[in-house]
């Protein structure tokens, strides 16, 4: 530590140093985060910038008064009228701004109750407004959760600008400068179809290395505008310090537009996030007196080792959402669903044929996917949201189906997109109860969004919706969500504040769902993957994981979002086909095991041979899905480039939390010859319990290492391992 570092509290999860600090004139409160098993690493840093020739030349230089390591505010808030932060990071940044200078702050208390600690910290401006930080641990993970609130304590109302959910310093503690070429920043990209491309590069490279002035700020601002949060990245970050060996990372939970940012200013780099603000997500809100906002939550960790550690410090904070599942998901059981097989011109005729050829397959869920209630042979997309069903494909109405589903011994499921509209729908001119932007209807892709926070909306989902389900019998649900709202709609606040609440209608329509109908299990789907952020996917058991239904890409898709999302709720599609060679069939669903499976495609088509292909993969992933569940990923490829024409080869190497199983998926691509894997396995003696996989693979254990050989490309394996001494 350096002589300018003041320590105000220091507090310790499992694995996490946690420490507020402060410089010695007292400026603000930050937050460092040090793995515990590294604290003996830490450095000094210098207390100053004597020696620094280019500062030691200008009369005003004050080398030895300089602070290298400057506390960054716990909690980055900005108010309309206020002035904006200096050095250049007006129009790149709304951090800083100097009214933060201005708060007083109580020491951070740390409250406790059950299995969860919370550290408290409160800041009071001299107008009257106010700021808290909150964190918290529980006792079994090794993530801290953040989130931060703005009080309008005075008597009038204020115009919030920006909020931040959370803002962490000090990076890195294990240099005593600025650690040239030592840190990286990771982050993951994402578009339609394909989900997941991390990114990593050195902070060199964005551009994130100091001045010779000390005090002038760079940063990397980034997120997502609309109501697809994973549209273009994830709300994801790490820093990684690359000689140390250690992780900092964070994931915001939030449903709508959201930015990161990472800065530094000096020596150290630090990363905030949150809601996007008035630059970034035309977000100003107006604040009563007595009024409080609070913003997202978020989740952030620091790890000894290496991203996949990080990752999983991250999401395992997801499994405690899932604590209240309903019953039948305990097991992780397998879906059916007809979208590749219909392509939305399903009817009641072609569910049955499909239900015939899945019965005595261990499937638990049979969906219908888009087009039950299309009545002519136009778009479908133009004219859901009046959601009724059609008569020519379910002339018995669709309780019937559902009734011949769950007569067939499954759970009958359907397709809903149930916050939009298509063109030719009713609902579609219902203007006065649909969003707006500039005054208009918002339409966007020939779809219109409901207001989901007009009672009028709100008694339409219920009944075209809420109580179809219910009536009709349907336990699974499969959401869906074709377009976004991008930077907002309509509000006398603003476009952003018009889209928070549009969020927040989204969250408290699923949390009528789920009050009605407590045992329906929910599908997270939105184009595929631009959903998959923390706080919608705990509102649901699962989610598409991508569009990407039958291209080659989709085990390098599905095994990156494990670092991501849980792969408890990753349903992973493998679409079959009674053309596919047996390595086509084995490379598809062998993909299922690094998540959860669904089949789709033309089973009634397939051959004996080929079923009881089938029939084996879902065997295997039954066995495997313990670990699936609860376990901790090592992911590894050979540099896999361009995903849709992938060469070489990657695996997924999965250990049960309770050390005694062990799940090995693999997959190779356009191979030039035979492949050969050499995976080292956790320690202790193991052994080959179960397999799936064709004859171009080989797979054997020797001194302590799984030797897997591929000689054809294009084929995927699983592989169960038990520990012999379990």
């Amino acid at each position: 530590m350096s002589q300018n570092i003041v320590i105000l509290q220091e507090f310790r999860n499992r694995s996490t140093l946690i420490r507020y600090w402060t410089d010695a004139a007292r400026s603000t409160v930050s937050l460092q985060l040090l793995p515990i098993a590294k604290l003996d690493a830490e450095v000094p840093h210098r207390p100053n910038y004597v020696g620094t020739a280019e500062l030691e030349v200008l009369p005003w230089g004050n080398t030895a008064q300089r602070n290298p390591a400057k506390p960054d505010p716990l909690v980055h808030a900005k108010l309309v009228g206020d002035a904006y932060s200096r050095a250049y990071l007006h129009g790149s940044s709304m951090k800083l701004a100097p009214a933060l200078a201005e708060l007083s702050f109580e020491a951070p208390v740390l409250s406790r109750e059950g299995d969860c600690s919370t550290v408290l910290t409160r800041f009071s401006h001299p107008r009257g407004w106010q700021l808290e930080h909150r964190l918290h641990w529980f006792d079994d993970e090794d993530a801290v959760h953040v989130a931060s609130s703005f009080i309008n304590g005075s008597d009038a109302p204020l115009k919030l600008e920006a909020l931040t959910s959370f803002s962490l310093g000090g990076v890195t503690p294990f240099h005593a400068v600025d650690a040239p070429e030592q840190l990286f920043l990771h982050r993951y990209r994402t578009s339609w179809a394909q989900e997941a491309r991390h990114e990593v590069r050195s902070l060199e490279d964005f551009h994130l290395e100091t001045a010779w002035g000390g005090d002038v700020w760079v940063n990397e601002r980034f997120g997502a505008n609309g109501s697809m949060p994973t549209k273009d990245f994830f709300p994801f970050v790490a820093l990684e310090d690359r000689v140390a060996g250690v992780f900092w990372g964070a994931q915001i939970a939030w449903g709508g537009s959201w930015q990161i940012e990472v800065s530094r200013r000096d020596d150290w780099v630090g990363f905030s996030g949150g809601l996007a603000d008035r630059e970034r997500g035309h977000w100003i809100k107006s604040v009563q007196p007595g009024e409080r906002v609070d913003s997202p939550a978020a989740v952030l960790a620091a790890v000894a080792g290496e991203l996949d550690d990080l990752c999983h410090a991250l999401t395992r904070t997801q499994d405690r959402a899932l604590r209240g599942v309903p019953a039948i998901e305990e097991g992780l059981p397998i879906a059916f669903n007809d979208w590749c097989v219909a392509w939305g011109n399903t009817s009641h005729a072609s569910i049955g044929r499909a239900v015939e050829r899945l019965k005595g397959l261990p499937i638990t869920y049979v969906t219908i996917d888009a087009g039950w209630f299309n009545a002519g042979s136009g778009d479908l997309n133009a004219v859901h949201g009046d959601w009724v069903v059609a008569p020519q494909r379910y002339p018995q109405g669709i309780k019937a189906t559902a009734d011949m589903i769950r007569a067939a011994g499954f759970v009958p499921g359907i397709w809903f997109e149930v916050e939009n509209c298509g063109v030719n729908s009713a609902l579609f001119q219902q203007t006065e109860h649909l969003l707006k932007r500039d005054g208009v209807p918002l339409t966007a892709s020939g779809r219109r969004f409901l207001d989901l926070n007009d009672p009028w909306a709100q008694a339409y989902l219920q009944e075209r919706v809420i109580d179809m389900l219910d009536q009709s019998g349907f336990r699974y649900l499969k959401i869906d969500y074709n377009e976004t709202l991008g930077i907002g709609v309509d509000h006398p606040d603003s476009l952003g504040e018009g889209l928070r609440q549009s969020v927040q209608g989204w969250y408290d329509f699923l949390g009528r769902l789920k009050a009605q109908i407590p045992d329906l299990v929910v599908e997270n789907c939105s184009s595929g993957g631009h959903r998959l952020e923390p706080s919608l996917m705990a509102r649901c058991e699962m989610a598409s994981f991508s569009d990407a239904h039958e291209t080659t890409n989709v085990p390098i898709l599905a095994a990156q979002l494990q670092r991501l999302i849980l792969p408890r709720q990753s349903q992973i599609w493998a679409v079959l086909h009674a053309a596919d060679s047996e390595d086509r069939l084995v490379y598809s669903l062998a993909a299922t095991f690094y998540g959860r499976m669904c089949i789709s495609g033309e089973v009634f088509d397939l051959s004996k041979a080929q079923m009881e292909t089938v029939r084996r993969s879902m065997d295997f992933y039954l066995k495997a899905a313990p670990t699936i569940k609860h376990g901790r990923s090592l992911i590894r490829d050979s540099g896999i480039a361009n995903r849709r024409h992938s060469q070489g080869w990657q695996y997924v190497l999965r250990l049960r939390d309770d050390g005694a199983q062990a799940l090995l998926t693999a997959h190779n691509f356009d191979a030039r010859g035979q492949q050969d894997l050499n995976i080292a396995l956790p320690a202790g003696p193991w052994r080959v319990t179960d397999h799936f996989h064709t004859d171009a693979v080989r797979a054997c254990i020797e001194n302590g290492h799984l030797l897997l050989s591929f000689s054809r490309g294009y084929n995927g394996a699983g592989l169960l391992l038990e520990r012999v001494d379990a």
